[in-house]
């Protein structure tokens, strides 16, 4: 073994180390969030930011431990598997728990989904005749 291969190796190990330790904190940071957040607004960006980050480098620790080219090609399948699977389930996470009067308002800066949902709320109505039942199909 020469000694720049050694040199090499050496950088290597303690970059996949740093990044597992990161990574590592990055995930309990998200469950720690999780627990302690007091609404599930807060939650919901606990469970998303730093686990996605958190995962990213958990993944490319493992890539450069490996010192192979075949894995990486699986392990960025399984990132963007995250990051496209991540916002969808927060997004709909959020979503019902607002409709669902899951969230403190006076934590909220901006409203922005509320005239949404007047809207939905009011053409709901507008849907409905006298006898409580809708006017017409979903469908039409």
């Amino acid at each position: 073994m020469s000694p720049e291969t050694f040199a090499v190796d050496s950088v290597i190990d303690a970059v996949s180390a740093v990044f597992m330790v990161v990574g590592a904190l990055m995930s309990l940071a998200a469950a720690i969030g999780l627990l302690r957040f007091p609404d599930l607004m807060s939650r919901m960006h606990a469970a998303t930011k730093p686990q996605v980050l958190g995962l990213f480098l958990l993944l490319a620790a493992i890539g450069l431990q490996m010192r192979s080219w075949w894995v990486w090609p699986v392990l960025v399948v399984a990132w963007i598997f995250q990051l496209l699977t991540v916002p969808v389930s927060a997004h709909m996470v959020g979503r019902a728990g607002y409709r669902t009067k899951h969230l403190h308002r006076e934590l909220l800066s901006s409203d922005e989904l509320e005239a949404v949902v007047q809207k939905a709320a009011k053409a709901a109505d507008a849907g409905m005749d006298d006898a409580g039942t809708s006017g017409g199909s979903r469908l039409d």
